[in-house]
């Protein structure tokens, strides 16, 4: 089921719900007012006091419908809207809610079929909290994160300048629908996206957050956890090994900024975290190499090894229920996720049985946590067969259908690349990140300005590219 209409059904459920107390609560009042004698013929203080709290809760209840129906409209849900409106009793007399409807059948009217074709898809990686120590030019690791990442600070401005353009997120299940088409087949077509004219529809992604080892000690968010409000949240630990709890990733960032700027988002929509499972998801140890039988088994990563040394208390079902409880919440608020392999493979180079193996151990230690996912997202740039169509004969590509992927991404840098192959979708990414920066920013490159300015976002803690350069 479709998130938006979940959320829909959810707020009609609420609204039942409220109507039902209400009467409840109406006849308990009528039944507590109601005189016990025959004594005086004039009006009963009681109950005309009752009358008219029953008034206002009438009126509270109606406005709180309003102000839901409002915001579905702000997300472009407006027969999402509409349908919510329409749970009052009696709303047909009611002229505040046909002048309701009215407005919102009046702004559909006015908006505009998204084009496929135009449509961008961009992403990022986890985001770098503290520049100075994750950017290094002398060590492997310090050079990777400034090829590779983006930080909070530039996040934030990109964000806020696509907001400012008219960008609106779309999710990746928004894209398509499932028909059925003369011979019975289940086919994957276009689906209709409306959106004001001037506003302009992009998908949005993030790889790998799972806050691996390797991110240790470099300014990174160590994990993603739900506070006491039900929010995610991150931990981050500073360079003097302070523990801090707030915004420091694109998750917690992205859901505030959608919090203040709904129409930011289509039908509530974020983005799509594709997960690999080797160092578990979310900042949590979920995966089974996790384990004390393999402490001094020199065939696991050493940064497990340590990490399990340095972790007595470890038990994999607490990091897994943690880890699910996080995966949860962000599902209930519009994220969806994907495979981004287990291991973090080439998949375009890796043999079919690795490519089981490694699918296998995703859906043993990763899925359980997540969800089941009908989207693949390739890592370093590879893919299954050149573009657009896929060779449905080949084996790879077979295999990956015949596990329920459907949707397929990779890395391409193209500013417009979607394609419906009849039963699966694939598309381009783009990614913003220190590489594509220094593209842009020494001129060899032109593909970001149609997003934002590089020289106004870039982070000024960010070192000189040609700091980088071989």
């Amino acid at each position: 089921m479709r998130k938006s209409n979940k959320r829909l059904q959810r707020l009609i459920l609420v609204c039942v719900i409220a109507l039902v107390i209400l009467i409840g609560l109406i006849i308990a009042i009528t039944m507590i007012s109601k005189p016990t004698s025959g004594t005086g013929t004039g009006p009963n203080p009681t109950e005309t006091e009752s009358e008219l709290s029953t008034e206002e809760i009438l009126a509270q209840l109606k406005a709180q419908l309003i102000v839901d129906a409002d915001h579905l409209a702000t997300t472009y849900d407006y027969d999402g809207a509409i349908a919510l409106i329409q749970t009052w009793e009696g709303y047909t007399e009611d002229t505040e809610l046909t002048a309701k409807i009215a407005e919102y059948e009046a702004t559909k009217a006015t908006c505009v079929r998204v084009n496929m074709e135009d449509l961008t898809h961009i992403f990022y990686h986890s985001l770098v909290v503290d520049p100075e120590r994750c950017f290094n030019p002398d060590d492997y690791q310090g050079r990777g994160n400034y090829e590779w990442m983006t930080t909070i600070s530039e996040f934030n401005k990109i964000t806020q300048e696509m907001y400012d353009r008219g960008y609106v997120i779309v999710g990746l299940h928004d894209l398509y629908r499932y028909e059925t088409d003369e011979n019975g087949n289940q086919i994957m077509v276009e689906n209709d996206i409306y959106l004001p004219e001037g506003k302009k529809a992009f998908v949005l992604s993030f790889d790998d957050l799972s806050y691996y080892h390797s991110y240790d000690n470099y300014g990174y968010a160590a994990r993603l956890l739900v506070d006491e409000n039900g929010k995610v949240i991150n931990e981050y630990i500073d360079a003097d090994g302070n523990v801090h709890y707030g915004a420091y990733d694109y998750v917690p960032l992205l859901d505030q900024f959608i919090a203040e700027h709904p129409d930011a988002s289509y039908h509530g929509a974020k983005g799509t975290v594709a997960l690999t499972g080797y160092n578990g998801v979310l900042g949590y140890r979920t995966d089974e190499s996790y384990s004390f039988d393999n402490i001094d088994n020199p065939d696991i990563n050493k940064d497990k090894r340590l990490w399990l040394k340095n972790h007595p208390e470890f038990t994999l079902e607490a990091e897994r229920a943690a880890a699910k409880e996080v995966a949860d919440a962000m599902k209930e608020n519009g994220w969806t996720f994907a495979s981004h392999t287990w291991g973090h493979l080439s998949v375009g180079k890796k043999s079919l049985a690795s490519l089981k193996t490694d699918n296998e151990k995703w859906q043993k230690n990763v899925a359980p946590i997540v969800g089941e996912t009908n989207v693949i997202i390739f890592a370093h740039g590879t893919d299954l067969g050149n573009w657009p169509k896929y060779n449905l004969s080949d084996e790879k590509v077979e295999y990956f259908m015949s596990q329920g992927f459907d949707v397929f991404c990779n890395v391409d840098s193209n500013l417009h690349r979607t394609y419906f192959g009849g039963t699966y979708l694939r598309q381009g990414r783009r990614n913003l990140d220190g590489i594509r920066f220094w593209y842009n920013l020494s001129g060899e490159q032109n593909n970001l300005s149609d997003l934002f300015d590089i020289n106004e976002i870039i982070d000024p803690l960010r070192p000189d590219y040609t700091l980088f350069l071989d």
